[in-house]
């Protein structure tokens, strides 16, 4: 039994004519009957009666459509589905996200846009620190992720930079600088600076430090958070000051407040990493998707990494 002897017979079931079955499939009708034959013939019984205007089923064709009619469907979706995988248009993509990522909207909105155009395609998302975030890419266990610039190991991978975000001040809210709009960091030197652990983001960890010891602040007054996202808890406890992207004013805390920096010169990028070789059609995909328009109107320069 061939799938093709399948389909015809749920034509001509569904139409209960082999003239019209024969013009839907494409084909001329002896060669539709003589194939309704063999199936007939294989199964061991008549699966229509042959009337003068048209055919009908018999008891064992009635019971035969049902599954026939399933199986055809099946054949038809898993074919779609495998032509669907060919194009990139479904299948799955493991996606990391760094975790200082989670709050920057111009990644959600791409990620909306990307679902929008590719219903069918399954994402597998991952939050992790910088560090092992480059080692899952590197091994090949993500096909992509959206990461933090700076990062030194960054230049192992292709990288195209969605987003460019300032950094900002928080600072508890009963501090006696909390009101203003903008704080010079040496206003703070006598503060506790509030620090992720390094081998989360090295790169960024250094350019936060650095500057903040030449406005005077001291390591010894270096206080780590487990993450970016919780040096906000410790701030808001009276645990000093930190340096964070702006996407993370959207954190609602009523002990933090955000301050510009005053002569801010510190700026980090959001990028799309993926490996150089051999990249998913589905990474190509996403690539398209963040190609089409800028994403973030806080960004105050974007480039292609």
């Amino acid at each position: 039994m061939e799938l093709r002897h399948l389909r015809y017979f749920v034509a001509v079931a569904e139409t209960l004519h082999f003239t019209r079955a024969a013009e839907m499939l494409g084909i001329s009708q002896p060669p539709l009957s003589q194939q309704i034959q063999r199936l007939e013939h294989e199964i061991g019984t008549p699966l229509l009666k042959r009337e003068t205007r048209g055919v009908s089923l018999t008891e064992a064709g009635s019971a035969f459509l049902p599954d026939a009619l399933q199986i055809v469907q099946l054949a038809d979706h898993a074919l779609e589905k495998a032509r669907g995988v060919a194009r990139g248009m479904s299948g799955q993509m493991s996606l990391g996200f760094a975790s200082s990522v989670a709050f920057a909207a111009p990644v959600f909105a791409l990620i909306q846009r990307f679902k929008t155009r590719y219903p069918a395609m399954v994402l597998s998302t991952r939050e992790e620190n910088m560090a092992l975030l480059m080692q899952d890419l590197r091994e090949g266990l993500l096909d992509a992720a959206f990461i933090r610039l700076p990062c030194e190991s960054s230049n192992a991978f292709n990288l195209h930079v969605i987003a460019t975000e300032r950094m900002l001040i928080a600072l508890p809210a009963g501090h006696p600088l909390s009101g203003q709009r903008s704080v010079a960091l040496s206003a703070l030197a006598g503060e506790a600076l509030v620090m992720f652990p390094r081998d989360v983001a090295p790169s960024l960890y250094e350019l936060i430090v650095s500057t903040c010891l030449r406005a005077g602040f001291s390591t010894a007054r270096i206080q780590q958070a487990p993450q970016i996202g919780s040096s906000l808890g410790m701030v808001g406890a009276g645990g000093g000051v930190a340096l964070v992207p702006h996407s993370m004013a959207c954190v609602s805390n009523p002990h933090v407040v955000f301050c510009e920096i005053e002569n801010n010169t510190l700026f980090t990028d959001i990028a799309f990493a993926w490996r150089h070789s051999h990249p998913a059609r589905t990474v190509m995909h996403m690539l398209s998707v963040i190609r089409e328009k800028p994403h973030n109107p806080d960004a105050t320069r974007a480039a292609d990494g």
